[in-house]
């Protein structure tokens, strides 16, 4: 759990660093996506707790790739990536 909770830091630094909006994404479409992708997280570890190593390093993968996210639009795109990446 401490890991998720880790991840889960990660995920809202990434959206706070996509300081710019594009209208494609906005603050909203962002915050909506933060909770979609702790959702799934969640489900998915409470599902099968032996994939939570392989489900956080997966999300790290992510969210160290858009580390450097400056635009809402990049911050979106993460996400849309982390969540893909927990439904595998």
């Amino acid at each position: 759990m401490k890991k998720f909770l880790l991840v889960a830091v990660g995920i809202a630094a990434l959206a706070g660093s996509a300081c710019s909006k594009a209208p494609e994404c906005t603050a909203e479409m962002l915050t909506k996506k933060a909770q979609d992708v702790t959702t799934a997280l969640q489900e998915a570890i409470t599902k099968d707790p032996s994939k939570a190593a392989d489900l956080t390093a997966k999300v790290q993968a992510v969210t160290t790739k858009y580390s450097g996210a400056t635009t809402a639009a990049e911050a979106c795109k993460a996400y849309d990536d982390v969540l893909a990446a927990i439904k595998g």
